[in-house]
């Protein structure tokens, strides 16, 4: 055979190898792109989970607390209140960190 024909011939494969490898590239940062919007969704709603799972803890136990106390003296109706209020906000942290963590 001649050496040039040899020579394309191998040019030709070499540029196409080259090529299939490419679009291989391409889909796999496509790929990478859609897992790390789905691992930003996961984290988000984890961050609400677990903030909202751990206020409702403590307005539970807050909240009982305070209604056993009023029971007992009427008068501590408003000294109870901003302590369930401060423990519902432990849902609006987290809820903040979803939406960070979204937005980024």
């Amino acid at each position: 055979m001649n050496k040039k024909f040899i020579t394309v011939l191998t040019t030709l494969m070499v540029m196409g190898a080259a090529c299939l490898f490419a679009e291989d590239a391409e889909k796999a940062q496509a790929a990478a792109a859609g897992a790390g919007s789905a691992i930003k969704y996961i984290a988000a709603a984890i961050a609400v989970g677990i903030a909202c799972i751990g206020g409702g803890t403590a307005v539970g136990k807050i909240g009982s607390a305070a209604m056993g106390a009023m029971a007992e003296n009427a008068e501590l109706s408003g000294k109870a209140l901003p302590f369930v209020g401060l423990a519902e906000g432990i849902c609006l942290w987290g809820f903040l960190v979803a939406l960070f963590i979204i937005i980024m």
